[in-house]
């Protein structure tokens, strides 16, 4: 069994994301990352644009691309803040409320396709493994 965690992790991360990139477009018509944007805007609805790049890791230009793609396939809206004038307040807009509901069921069978095959004590070993590189890098 190859032991190279590093060459693993990113092995395993390609394959998911291309994967699950390709699941997203198909059952709700945007990528992966148009989805994880969502999830954010709707539960920090009102968030500014960079506090939006901050939680999905994206530089500056990334984020005003994705939200610009965002923007005009109606998922959200932009908002001049009043609290910050260089600022944009981001809400989901009429797509992207009825894309939402759709979000917990694509992402509950990737979990359990992710789990299966593996028992409570080893996902837990999983899950220590992952958060911990998490924290450490």
């Amino acid at each position: 069994m190859d032991q190279r965690l590093f060459f693993l992790l990113n092995m395993a991360r390609h394959k998911v994301f291309h994967s699950v990139d390709a699941e997203a477009e198909s059952r709700l018509g945007i990528p992966v990352t148009q989805v994880a944007a969502l999830l954010f805007v709707a539960k920090q609805s009102g968030c500014l644009q960079k506090e939006l790049g901050h939680a999905l890791g994206l530089n500056k230009p990334a984020v005003s691309g994705l939200v610009g793609r965002m923007e005009k396939a109606g998922l959200i809206r932009k908002q001049q803040s009043a609290a910050d004038g260089r600022g944009c307040n981001l809400f989901l807009d009429a797509k992207g409320e009825e894309v939402l509901p759709k979000i917990p069921t694509l992402l509950d069978e990737l979990n359990s396709r992710l789990s299966e095959g593996f028992g409570q004590s080893e996902l837990e070993v999983i899950c220590r493994f992952l958060n911990t590189t998490i924290s450490r890098f």
